[in-house]
């Protein structure tokens, strides 16, 4: 018990009671001590319930009185199912308060207890402080610094704020079981820069590394979806399951880069030299095919001109134009357009050059204009032509299948007709065919209910393998879910215990070094050494009853047995003897007389056992300090007539 006291102690004294360093057993606790601990206790478990309740008992005996019920009152709503009452705070019990507060330390909640469990050291002590000093932060809402009172800005930075920009991070990962390329070591000890150096902005630092842990809970957050919705399934290893996401990511993405590629080419267009700012513009490649004829023509590369320079632009467009045909010779549509001359002399004002400019756009877009209209037009035909096609492909397969009907009707019909002539003869014929194809049907059907058997019964017997098979495999399925939710959860619970692990680590290195392990050790080991000796003795004691009992029973029996024979030898005797007769009654006074003796013992062990009980009931008794509880009580009882006395003395008074 001495152990479970320090224990009890220790969590009061965590709680805020106020137990001097010479108390070390429940037994040395007075009233005063024992109200306070349990109100103590009760303020933590609910507060509201011990908001109302002192922590001292006050001088009068009446406001005890109350004090106590109203604490039995309190630890009975708290959950405590033993007996309890006023008397177990004014006339307090060692057990009884000891299992009172063992249930009310258990009933502590969590929270508490593990805060009371915090180490402190230095390290500790600095942490609580830094997250103490966030967590207020955090409370303060946030405000621009136009609107900050001398309040926020003692928690809040008045720097200026920077906008969330990201720069691409390279990061050495530590590949566990995994060997490093030499090179790959060697790059990331001696040219890659620290994290802190990479972005071209100190601000863009928080934001980078933000972002690229994001990416990398995002990406493994895929991998686990992945995985328990399609990888469990496929019933594939983990590393093919991650390697098919991987490329799955990345055709999605090539996908999107595509479709962009083609959205951001679809709405380009070539720009084209500003003649006023004389700024060179980029000119997209002209198209492969010519607008006009639809043919492959020759691309020529963009030119870019200089205003202060005579060349025009030339497109294919233009030069396809001058010429009137395609590169495989034939004429197009469009007849050539006129152009100006590409060469000017060097002598031409600017002014001139610009206008000769403006006239070839003009040209350029008119000619353009018609390309589009004869496109459009030739599309509109291109469609009627393909949907007239259609009709009369359908048409056609419509006909096709019109005529092989009819010709099927037209080969029985000759068939018929050449059979007309010797109609007896062919009917006689066509019967014997009809006959013999019935029986080779009937013998087919036959041959087919041979084979069909088997592969009925190999069919049955295949399906029924493959529902176990599934059974099995979705039973498998479920563990192996089961497994990973038990991972999980094993995962978490070693976490906590690491934790717990790392506290009482360094609760041990706070804990006074000049207690030695080995006397604990040695204390340990005698109590598990007498615990051993008394389990041996109650072991022998059981044994050796055992052995009385069954000797008493064999005895009892033998005596039992001699009884009947020796009475049975005697009465045959005594019918005929006078003094046998007189031998059968002292044999059976004397058997009475050995059973009154036996029960006479029987009833001294049990006198002795109640005896025994009654003692230790006495010492129990003596132990609850009963004596001392009624003289308290009896001194209570003058107390409150005392008090009773002078409250009708004041009462007649007034």
């Amino acid at each position: 018990m001495e152990e479970v006291d320090k224990i009890l102690i220790h969590a009061l004294r965590q709680v805020g009671t106020e137990v001097s360093e010479e108390v070390d057993s429940v037994k040395q606790f007075s009233s005063e001590l024992i109200v306070e601990a349990v109100v103590r206790c009760v303020r933590v478990i609910d507060p509201g319930l011990g908001g109302g309740l002192p922590t001292s008992l006050p001088p009068g005996m009446s406001a005890r009185f109350r004090v106590g019920m109203s604490l039995a009152q309190a630890c009975q709503d708290v959950g405590y199912k033993g007996e309890i009452g006023y008397q177990t705070f004014l006339y307090s019990n060692e057990p009884e308060i000891r299992s009172l507060l063992m249930f009310l330390v258990e009933k502590l909640p969590r929270e508490s207890a593990e805060a009371s469990d915090q180490p402190t050291g230095k390290s500790a002590v600095l942490q609580r402080a830094i997250a103490a000093a966030i967590r207020a932060q955090l409370a303060v809402p946030w405000l621009p610094p136009n609107c900050r009172l001398p309040l926020h800005r003692e928690t809040q930075s008045p720097a200026a704020s920077h906008s969330f920009h990201v720069q691409p991070l390279s990061l050495p990962y530590c590949t566990k079981g995994k060997k490093q390329l030499k090179e790959v070591k060697d790059y990331q000890r001696d040219i890659l820069l620290p994290v802190t150096a990479q972005p071209s902005h100190h601000a863009s630092v928080v934001a980078s590394i933000l972002e690229q842990h994001t990416a990398e809970l995002s990406a493994a957050q895929e991998w686990d979806n992945e995985w328990n919705s399609q990888g469990l399934l496929s019933r594939l290893t983990p590393q093919v399951t991650f390697t098919l996401c991987g490329l799955n990511m990345l055709s999605t993405r090539s996908r999107k880069l595509t479709r962009l590629r083609a959205s951001v080419s679809r709405s380009s267009c070539g720009l084209r030299r500003c003649p006023l700012l004389k700024v060179p513009l980029v000119v997209l490649a002209p198209p492969r095919t010519c607008l006009s004829c639809c043919r492959p023509s020759k691309a020529l590369p963009p030119l870019t001109t200089h205003p202060d320079q005579g060349h025009p632009l030339h497109t294919h467009t233009e030069v396809h134009l001058r010429s009137g045909e395609d590169p495989s010779g034939s004429k197009c549509r469009m007849e050539a357009a006129p152009v100006p001359t590409s060469v000017l002399s060097g002598h031409q004002s600017e002014s001139d050059i610009q206008l000769r400019q403006q006239e070839e756009l003009a040209s350029f877009q008119q000619q353009f204009q018609q390309l589009c209209s004869e496109v459009e037009q030739l599309t509109a035909e291109m469609k009627h032509m393909s949907v007239t096609n259609t009709q009369v492909l359908d048409e056609l397969k419509q006909r096709e299948l019109g005529n092989s009907e009819r010709d099927e009707k037209m080969q029985v019909k000759k068939k018929t007709i050449d059979l007309l002539p010797d109609a007896d003869n062919n009917l006689l014929k066509l019967q014997a065919l009809v006959e013999a194809s019935a029986k080779r049907v009937v013998n087919l059907a036959a041959q087919w209910e041979k084979h069909r058997a088997p592969l009925i019964d190999e069919h049955r017997r295949l399906k029924e393998i493959c529902s176990n098979q599934d059974l099995e495999s979705s039973r498998k399925l479920s563990e192996i879910k089961s497994l990973h939710d038990k991972i999980r959860v094993s995962t978490e619970e070693a976490k906590k215990k690491e934790e717990i692990y790392k506290q009482l680590v360094t609760e041990l290195e706070n804990l006074p070094q000049d207690v030695s392990r080995s006397a604990y050790t040695q204390r340990i080991l005698e109590i598990v050494s007498n615990i051993k000796k008394q389990k041996e003795e109650i072991t022998k004691i059981l044994s050796d009853t055992k052995e009385l009992q069954k000797e008493i029973n064999s005895l009892t029996g033998k005596l039992d047995r001699t009884f009947a024979v020796t009475d049975e030898l005697v009465f045959k005797d005594a019918k005929k003897d006078e003094s046998v007769r007189k031998s059968y009654k002292y044999l059976a006074a004397l058997h009475e007389n050995c059973n009154q003796l036996i029960q006479t013992i029987e009833d001294t062990g049990t006198i002795l056992r109640e005896i025994r009980d009654l003692e230790e009931q006495i010492e129990t008794e003596t132990g609850n300090k009963t004596v001392a509880n009624l003289e308290r009580i009896l001194d209570d009882y003058k107390a409150i007539r005392q008090e009773n006395s002078a409250l009708a003395a004041k009462v007649r008074e007034g």
